[in-house]
């Protein structure tokens, strides 16, 4: 067995999106380790960076996402799959994808965003992001470029572009989101990250909560308009794309779908005070472009 079992029932370690419950997960010894190990022999040791992978039956695409995070160049890292109790061969898929940075969970969750919340709970890295079990990084030096735009302490999260993938053949590139950086105007005006491209610092998980869990599909955008309506430090955008995603996720499934996702969007926009109507509109509005970046490139 090349990964490690982490057997410990986390529900209830964050159980809360606005008043994080039991988040001081390290205790002062720990904390005061933490602060000489990065003292390597007078070089600053190499953050160690959390990816959280959520799983449910998803055996025929975990694997690849899997392999694109155990194949990462970054020393410093930490692979958590929240493995939800799968009906289908998704375990066995994990087993045979597994690294010798992975630790596995595998209890029952209430949906994805649980999942989420409890990988954030048990993540004992510097910075913490997403690897969703459909999708897979863009190349092996992902993790080395996210560590190095966090090599300013003032950096509390950074961001790059995505490209949207054909699930029957993921060299061909169907969308491409190029993000942009952050601005207080812009965000008013509907721009977010894609949210799997978005790491942060574990820190701020700590001062904000995780995923609002009432959400079932806009839990992600909740996050991002609280975080950047009350970010206290920098972000950086790497105007590369880091990371793919395969075509057909929750949010886009059918119509009904959709105009689930737009009354959570509203719903995100009104409680974070984060613009209007018109925040709406031009979130949904922004798609349209990712197609037209996709002809031009």
């Amino acid at each position: 067995m090349r990964f490690h079992l982490r057997s410990e029932d986390s529900a209830g370690r964050f159980a809360s999106s606005r008043r994080p419950r039991d988040w001081s997960v390290s205790s002062p010894s720990l904390t005061a380790y933490r602060q000489i190990k990065r003292i390597h022999i007078g070089t600053p040791y190499p953050m160690k960076i959390s990816v959280i992978t959520a799983v449910y039956n998803s055996q025929e695409t975990v694997g690849e996402a899997i392999e694109s995070v155990g194949r990462q160049t970054h020393p410093e890292l930490e692979h958590l799959i929240i493995e939800g109790k799968s009906k289908d061969g998704s375990l066995a898929a994990i087993e045979r994808a597994s690294h010798d940075r992975m630790f596995l969970v595998s209890e029952r969750d209430k949906g994805i965003y649980d999942a989420l919340n409890k990988g954030v709970a048990q993540a004992s890295g510097d910075i913490v992001g997403f690897v969703h079990s459909d999708d897979f990084l863009a190349h092996d030096n992902v993790l080395t470029r996210i560590a190095a735009a966090f090599e300013d302490p003032q950096v509390e999260a950074v961001f790059s572009n995505l490209d949207y993938v054909s699930q029957a053949d993921t060299t061909k590139v169907v969308r491409h989101w190029a993000t942009g950086p952050y601005s207080a105007a812009k965000l008013k005006r509907g721009w977010m990250p894609a949210h799997p491209t978005l790491y942060l610092r574990r820190s701020v998980y700590e001062r904000l909560g995780g995923f609002d869990t009432s959400f079932r599909i806009a839990a992600d955008y909740d996050f991002i308009l609280r975080y950047f309506s009350q970010a206290t430090g920098g972000s950086v955008y790497v105007p590369e794309v880091l990371y793919k995603m395969r075509l057909g996720g929750v949010s886009n499934r059918n119509l009904a779908r959709i105009r689930e996702k737009m009354g959570e969007d509203w719903r995100a926009i009104r409680r974070n005070k984060v613009g209007g109507v018109m925040t709406l509109a031009n979130k949904n509005l922004s798609k349209l472009g990712q197609f037209v970046e996709r002809q031009k490139s």
